[in-house]
């Protein structure tokens, strides 16, 4: 088994021969031996699957808890656990504590970071504090802090090697997802796009935490690293300032576009890919335009930060449907031909599949049939709309009067799916997603920017669809085709990233709390367990001492538990989330806990 994982690692090296060297090679070996847990999907195609298979369909009833641990926090707790070799790394919400866990002595605490912060950060952090976990790569681990601070920290002591501040808080500007490390570089995002911050990437150097480059999600060419001529969207080239054109007067220098979701990279094409997030302000009159390229899936050269191409998903945004969600690869035939692909599961309610070497426009279905905004995507390669959603202009708040209450509006602001990652299967080829199945009520209204204070516009309510009582779905779903497969009921949203496991299994978690396991074929529910708080975590898998076990985190929160996570009560707070999930509070409570299951015996 070794000696294949060596050979496998040999040729992905192999790929990159010729181009920039890579530093961190260690971290694509690790990401091949399935008894690890070394990124936070798992690998860079972000497929959050594995080739264990000790845990069956068969056998999978029998799981009980093996041990648990608390981390002392009662916030949101996405994310999962890091897993590398003897070791574990446990990050938390604010104030953002990582523990290192020695797995081969009863799990003790190794060592223990915990940063300090300003606690003004809280106020502006969006929709809980959350932390979406950790990454390894250089004998480091790197955090990127609430206050944006993104700190590398020894792996074997947890001493501070380097830390970099990436941007200001008093302006709105936080950080809540989980760093990357390809190649040389460390790459964060950053959150508030309901401050009206103009958003960016930023690549650091893994050794001393010098920036790299940084990369704007709207601006002039120069800050958005376009190259009018070489850049494309959907085959063609963007052309000069695509970006601020798009925009009314100097309304992008505060356009939001935020980027705090989920990486993915190929080797081969050196290509990182992510997705940034709704326009500033939530009231779509305030900045007429298309609002380049918040909304949009982004294909950057790693080294330079060069975009090869975009694609914008919901121009002119008028729903809060951010693009931040995963980028799933994938290498599969297509209409006969073999195809690197890109599989996205947007906030709009569409899953996309583009070809990632070029972003061309391959699949574009609704995954919720309750998408009600848009008919459907422009597939027709001859139209001045190719690729452009067809908008119902009932559901759409810019074409309707100011403070008009826009009503019954499928998805609402969450989207069919936030940033709860799915999963896929190469043995099935199917996608695993966890869902929203929530609607809403929008009423915009004019509001003026100020640094550091919320830039919304709009107010809302949240419910099911009409008829309906399952506030989520969980669901199998087939990217070539745009076709849902099964999909199985939850009262509520399905806050949790899912796993995929060789074995045919695949797990997922609920906001009341159940840890699932589902048959990957059909979507039979084959185990619940119910744990202290809902999960919002990611499941996770690894082997230690020739035994598998599952891991995830729970601790109600995240924009869908806010209500529950910071003691809100009016209905339309938490933008709309505390009324629509207040029922939640009937069936778990605030918590912060690590639950790792595994089968009886030795």
């Amino acid at each position: 088994m070794r000696k294949l994982l060596l050979m496998s690692c040999v040729g992905t090296a192999a790929l990159l021969a010729g181009g920039a060297a890579f530093a961190n090679e260690e971290l694509l070996k690790l990401s091949q031996n399935p008894k690890d847990w070394v990124m936070p999907r798992g690998d860079y195609n972000s497929q959050a699957f594995s080739k264990l298979k000790q845990i069956t369909p068969e056998n999978v009833k029998t799981l009980a808890p093996a041990w648990t641990f608390s981390t002392g926090v009662l916030r949101g707790h996405e994310g999962a656990p890091l897993v590398i070799g003897d070791v574990m790394y446990l990050h938390t919400p604010f104030p953002n504590i990582v523990y290192a866990l020695d797995l081969a002595h009863e799990e003790k605490i190794l060592w223990k970071y915990e940063p300090k912060q300003d606690p003004n950060v809280i106020p502006v952090m969006c929709c809980d504090t959350v932390n979406r976990g950790l990454s390894y790569g250089d004998g480091k681990i790197f955090l990127h802090q609430a206050d944006t601070t993104l700190v590398a920290l020894d792996a074997k002591t947890g001493s501070v090697v380097w830390s970099v501040k990436d941007g200001d808080p008093s302006k709105g500007q936080t950080g809540t997802d989980a760093p990357f490390v390809m190649k040389d570089k460390v790459f964060i995002g950053v959150s508030g796009g309901e401050f009206g911050v103009r958003s960016w990437v930023s690549a650091y150097d893994i050794k001393d935490g010098k920036l790299a480059w940084r990369g704007y999600s709207m601006g002039p060419d120069s800050d958005t690293l376009i190259d009018p001529e070489k850049t494309t969207s959907l085959g063609k080239p963007v052309g000069k300032d695509s970006s601020t054109s798009t925009w009314e007067g100097d309304q992008w220098k505060i356009g939001g576009g935020a980027t705090w979701g989920w990486y993915s990279y190929d080797p081969a094409l050196n290509l990182i890919y992510y997705g940034s997030g709704n326009p500033s302000t939530w009231n779509p009159n305030q900045r007429p335009g298309d609002n380049k390229w918040s909304m949009t899936i982004w294909a950057r050269d790693v080294d330079t930060g060069k975009a090869k191409w975009v694609y914008q998903m919901t121009p002119h945004d008028e729903w809060d449907y951010d693009g931040i969600n995963e980028m799933i690869l994938t290498d599969q035939k297509i209409d006969g031909k073999e195809r690197k692909l890109l599989t996205h599961f947007d906030r709009n309610g569409f899953g996309y599949t583009l070809d990632r070497t070029d972003g061309e426009l391959l699949v574009a279905e609704k995954f919720d049939p309750a998408v009600n905004w848009a008919t459907k995507i422009d597939m027709d390669k001859s139209s001045k709309t190719y690729g452009r959603p067809e908008v119902v202009a009932k559901y759409a708040p810019g074409h309707n009067p100011a403070d008009f209450n826009n009503k019954g509006i499928c998805p609402a602001a969450l989207g069919s799916k936030d940033e709860q990652p799915a999963s896929y299967s190469p043995l099935t080829e199917l996608f695993y997603v966890p869902t929203n199945h929530v609607c809403m009520d929008y009423e915009p209204f004019v509001v003026s920017y100020t640094a550091g204070q919320p830039y919304v516009g709009a107010t809302l309510s949240m419910y099911p669809p009409a008829g309906e009582s399952n506030m989520g779905n969980f669901i199998a779903w087939d990217g070539k085709k745009g076709k849902i497969v099964w999909s199985d009921k939850e009262q509520f949203s399905v806050w949790s990233g899912s796993l995929a496991t060789a074995s045919g299994l695949v797990f997922y978690g609920t906001l009341e709390g159940y840890l699932k396991a589902v048959d990957a074929k059909t979507g039979k529910e084959l185990y619940k367990f119910k744990t202290p708080s809902g999960i919002i975590g990611n499941v996770i898998t690894y082997e230690h001492a020739n035994k598998q076990y599952v891991a995830v985190l729970s601790g109600v929160g995240g924009w869908a538990g806010i209500g529950l996570a910071a003691g809100l009560t009016k209905s339309t707070d938490g933008l709309g989330a505390v009324g629509g999930y207040a029922a939640l509070s009937n069936y778990t409570a605030l918590g912060g806990q690590l639950t790792v299951f595994a089968l009886p015996g030795e």
